[in-house]
């Protein structure tokens, strides 16, 4: 949550781009293929990435931003400064070989899923999909209510000597419904369907006539059973790594769960929950016996492998294929 010890808030970043096609693959390679740390950490500077990249100087910073925000790269800080990025084993999963291209929905649901289930670089987009509770809102609502958090962790002594502007995180707050919502042309059209691939999932809509974003809980069809629990354990493991067991209830709708991110219903958790361990090879497993309804880990909930579990998901992918 936004008030954890030790949480930290970050706004802009993104210079008002959606993360687009293409960028997280170009920034993974460009890391990737780097040969040496001094190579790996003059990727964004200005007179390599301009020509490299083929874009100007702000669309850089953004592609930088994403990569960061998406977990697909990492920055290598010594003493506050950044030295070095690295390629994450999430962003070799899918970038390395899994899905390159991003062609399958699994990708963006793991994307997601690391751009929103903690404050981190996206401090916006964590607070509208884990507490912020309005299913049907404005660009100003959201805004307001953000700022209003702010305020309120501001003068509980959290965010001493924070400067975040109002104006910072309403450009915050339009990137981030242009994240999910494709802009249309006014001819009905969607300008932005092929620019931001966040608009697939189906995690935001607007309402005509209204000039209102709706969120859209509900069973998310397109996200596979491997890539939630992934989101499941690395949730687990965040906030509770020393309990053995979890309410649907906490899946379901404690800040940062998968329930929250993913805009899951409960009855869609639960059947999720039922056939976790096949997922898992009965590590974790589904249990109302007590007659409560949780999911048990089998195993110390510390020494699971998630990132595993997306890899499997590729692997299976390809077998099929």
């Amino acid at each position: 949550m936004l008030d954890r010890a030790g949480s930290k808030v970050q706004f802009a970043g993104h210079e008002t781009f959606p993360c687009r096609y293409g960028w997280l693959k170009k920034t993974f390679d460009a890391i990737d293929l780097a040969v040496n740390e001094d190579e790996r950490r003059r990727v964004f500077s200005p007179e390599v990435a301009i020509s490299g990249f083929g874009v100007g100087k702000n669309m850089v910073a953004s592609m930088r931003h994403w990569a960061l925000a998406c977990g697909v790269v990492e920055a290598n800080v010594v003493r506050g400064k950044i030295v070095d990025f690295l390629p994450t084993r999430l962003g070799r999963t899918i970038f390395g070989a899994g899905d390159p291209f991003l062609e399958r929905p699994g990708s963006l649901w793991a994307l997601h899923w690391k751009l929103v289930s903690g404050p981190g670089r996206a401090t916006a987009w964590y607070y509208a999909f884990n507490e912020f509770n309005d299913g049907i809102f404005s660009r100003e609502s959201l805004a307001s209510k953000l700022m209003a958090r702010l305020d309120d962790l501001r003068g509980a002594g959290v965010l001493a000597g924070s400067r975040i502007t109002s104006a910072t995180v309403e450009r915050d707050v339009d990137c981030l419904i242009r994240t999910y919502v494709a802009r249309s042309n006014g001819k009905g059209l969607a300008e932005d369907g092929l620019e931001c691939p966040f608009a697939e999932l189906g995690l935001m809509g607007t309402l005509a006539g209204v000039g209102a974003v709706q969120f859209r809980r509900g069973p998310k069809p397109s996200l596979p059973d491997f890539v939630f629990a992934f989101a499941l354990i690395d949730f687990w493991q965040t906030h509770y790594p020393s309990r053995g067991s979890l309410s649907v209830e906490t899946v379901s709708h404690e800040p940062g769960s998968p329930g929250r991110s993913f805009g899951l219903d409960e009855d869609s958790i639960v059947e999720r929950l039922e056939r976790i361990d096949l997922v898992t090879n009965k590590v974790l497993g589904w249990d109302e016996s007590t007659g409560l309804r949780q999911v048990t880990a089998r195993s110390p909930i510390g020494a699971l492998d998630f990132e595993g579990l997306l890899e499997d998901h590729y692997a299976i992918s390809e077998e099929a294929a």
